[in-house]
């Protein structure tokens, strides 16, 4: 996550610059149960409406929570499918919250009514991020559900007249980039807190549609729009947050739009971003899925480490025989094409690993997803970009094939 309103604020009043982020344990974003009551076009977990056997029991989730605390993980973000429909969603969470772990719900919005917002309240999560992918029509559309939107809506307003501290999640794609402004501007009117632009990432359902991801001139655009809304935001005095994920070229975009408008700060957000270092997938975010799998981040449900089941997370995360795994961890990471001759490598970290993944079957390759020009990145002589074609679907013999390459000592980028 690119915390937008963050190193903006650094524009205004500069921090000491500290060194290289390291927490001690990662942000896990955890799958607990795959049912849900939409079925999305952009789905990284193409969840439905029906039970999927092999799901860890609330035991199982109780010591993996175990073996998270004392690993040191501070961060629960509780997702789905639906996280609302598991039958123990207050248990796990009340735990979660007893043993004092940042807990954030992920959730479609439209179970949380009237009836169901005295349980979701007396949790007290840190965070409730509701997905709003447009204005009516248009979410309405990427939902499959009719009504979809105004129950959402609903929720967000239950959830914040109840104090709880709640965002919307919208989902770039060029399908949906005319509805951006209208949902910024549902920002001020609702007194909603925080607004999360995810640029759409090509897991599950999002990368059968991928060919609906924005183009490099929208999402350039949506940018503008949100770093605007965020400027004002500060200048106004309000508390809003604004943040974009899955595409770490934001903070290379955001240097440039603090470069155009307020020059003599572009040295210290340099150094601030530079701390920063962009994507940490595999290294400062990790997913459990609803079977127990671990994965480097949500996106990558498709290569799994290892289960919690039969080893422990915290076992998992720290074993680099892995080559994904050791080639996420590696600093630098060996990434190849454009990404490896770009000026901004200390800032996003090479970007988005799982779209070159997708793309060319290969993990360190170009992030197809850059949408920067190679004069704006300081690369000479770019030659032909990697480029996200439409899903065609491939037999499984093929997929099995395509393995993630060791990382040799001659491949790191230097």
């Amino acid at each position: 996550m690119f915390r937008v309103t963050q190193y903006l604020e650094e524009v205004r009043h500069p921090t000491p610059v500290g060194p290289r982020r390291n927490p001690p344990g990662p942000v896990v974003i955890w799958n607990l149960i795959r049912r849900c009551n939409l079925a999305c076009q952009h789905c990284y977990s193409i969840s439905a409406d029906v039970d999927f056997p092999g799901e860890l029991s609330t035991p199982e989730i109780c010591r993996t929570m175990d073996d998270l605390k004392s690993f040191g993980v501070p961060v629960l973000i509780l997702s789905g499918g639906e996280p609302l429909l598991h039958p123990d969603i207050y248990a796990i969470s009340r735990r979660a919250k007893s043993m004092g772990f940042y807990v954030g719900l992920s959730t479609n919005g439209t179970l949380i009514d009237e009836a169901m917002l005295p349980g979701v309240a007396e949790i007290g999560y840190d965070y409730v991020g509701i997905s709003l992918d447009g204005i009516e029509a248009t979410h309405d559309r990427f939902r499959r559900k009719q009504g979809a939107y105004a129950a959402s809506l609903a929720a967000v307003r239950l959830c914040r007249d109840a104090g709880l501290k709640v965002g919307i999640r919208f989902t770039l794609t060029q399908d949906n980039a005319h509805d951006l402004p209208a949902l910024l501007e549902l920002m001020e009117t609702e007194d909603i807190d925080k607004f999360y632009l995810s640029h759409l990432n090509y897991g599950g359902r999002g990368n059968v549609n991928r060919k609906t991801d924005a183009m490099f001139r929208t999402t350039r655009d949506a940018m503008d729009l949100v770093l605007d809304a965020a400027w004002r935001s500060i200048e106004s005095g309000r508390k809003r947050e604004f943040v974009t994920g899955n595409n770490d070229a934001d903070g290379v975009w955001l240097l440039h739009w603090v470069r155009a408008r307020f020059p003599g700060s572009e040295a210290h957000l340099r150094a601030k971003l530079a701390q920063w270092g962009g994507n940490s997938s595999g290294v400062n975010i990790a997913n459990i899925d609803n079977l127990g799998n671990v994965h480097p981040d949500t996106f990558w449900w498709d290569y799994t480490l290892g289960n919690v089941k039969a080893r422990p997370f915290s076992v998992i995360w720290r074993d680099t025989s892995d080559p994904l795994m050791a080639g996420l961890k590696a600093s630098p990471r060996a990434v190849k094409g454009r990404c490896s001759r770009c000026g901004y490598f200390d800032v996003c970290g090479g970007n988005t690993r799982v779209r070159a993944w997708q793309i060319a079957r290969d993990a360190w390759a170009e992030d197809p997803g850059c949408y920067l020009d190679d004069d704006e990145l300081g690369i000479e002589g770019g030659g032909e970009r990697l480029v996200a074609k439409p899903y065609v679907r491939v037999r499984r013999a093929e997929a099995a094939a395509a393995v993630v390459p060791p990382v040799t000592p001659d491949e790191v980028r230097t």
